[in-house]
């Protein structure tokens, strides 16, 4: 029969919050009203600092929305289940009860990779204490180490998986739209989701890796090389562009063709006729006009 743990009334100046977290108003006023009602329903989890000797605190593994209502509403002291583990036990409980606590996004995993990376974890011991797959947690790991935080909020809205993000942030910049062909070739990207990873690439290009509102009055300097390469893009987009143009007028030219000789057989234009399809866009019909 397991033993049930003690309860303790602890002072709550005495308690250090440990990893800290952001908590909606609404929901911290509810917490709150709750607990001014019908008392705490379920006290806080707190560890002793017995590491460090003549220390009588405590550090919070869980309830931080209790304690921080309790001392709102001007209590002294709280309800707090104690345990005895060690400070690198006590920062992982925490981190992983606010994980749970709500569906975490991608910046919040970012912040707890990177707290659990300086403590010396790898890989897939992150993942397996965050539940998330090792492939997920290097992905996020990688955009983080190249200082990608464009290409990490893209991810946060769900613009486009970490796996693309990863490609792009890798990539080097000549190389970048090859890696996206690939990625849609191997199934990893869709087509619908192509241009939109292109404009992602482009804004990435034009205001950098951080996230924020660009200076759009801040200059490079140009120097020759740089006005060649600009020259050279430009160039290759306008051939591009004729040979788009080029390939249209081809295809017109031998739908026009093709239409005039079926028109001019008398039985094809009375099924037409009978069928009511007898009609045609005003540019070919002008076409076949002239």
């Amino acid at each position: 029969m397991s033993k049930q743990p003690k309860i303790e009334m602890i002072p709550v100046d005495k308690i250090k919050v440990l990893n800290p977290r952001a908590r909606g108003k609404k929901k911290y006023d509810e917490i709150v009203a709750s607990i001014a009602d019908v008392g705490l329903k379920r006290p806080i989890t707190v560890s002793r600092r017995i590491e460090n000797k003549g220390d009588n605190g405590y550090d919070l593994v869980c309830g931080q929305g209790r304690l921080e209502a309790y001392i709102s509403l001007g209590e002294t002291e709280v309800p707090a289940i104690v345990i005895s583990v060690s400070r690198e036990q006590r920062l992982i409980m925490s981190l992983v009860e606010n994980v749970a606590r709500r569906n975490p996004t991608t910046l919040d995993h970012v912040k707890q990779i990177g707290i659990l990376r300086e403590r010396g974890y790898t890989i897939a011991q992150i993942g397996k204490k965050i539940g998330m797959s090792k492939s997920q947690v290097g992905g996020l790991v990688t955009l983080l180490d190249h200082g990608e935080a464009r290409l990490l909020q893209e991810v946060e809205w769900e613009n486009i998986p970490i796996g693309i993000a990863v490609i792009i942030a890798t990539a080097a910049d000549d190389d970048v739209q090859r890696a996206l062909t690939e990625a849609f070739e191997k199934k990893q990207l869709l087509a619908k989701d192509v241009s939109r990873a292109r404009k992602i690439v482009e804004k990435r290009k034009l205001y950098g890796k951080s996230y924020g509102v660009p200076n759009l009055y801040k200059k490079k300097m140009q120097t020759s090389e740089s006005v060649m390469r600009a020259y050279n893009r430009e160039a290759q987009r306008q051939k591009l562009l004729v040979k788009k143009a080029k390939l249209c007028e081809t295809r017109l030219l031998f739908i026009s063709s093709a239409l005039r000789m079926l028109f001019s057989n008398e039985s094809f234009v009375n099924l037409l006729r009978a069928e009511k399809l007898d009609t045609l866009p005003q540019y070919l019909e002008e076409s076949l006009r002239r």
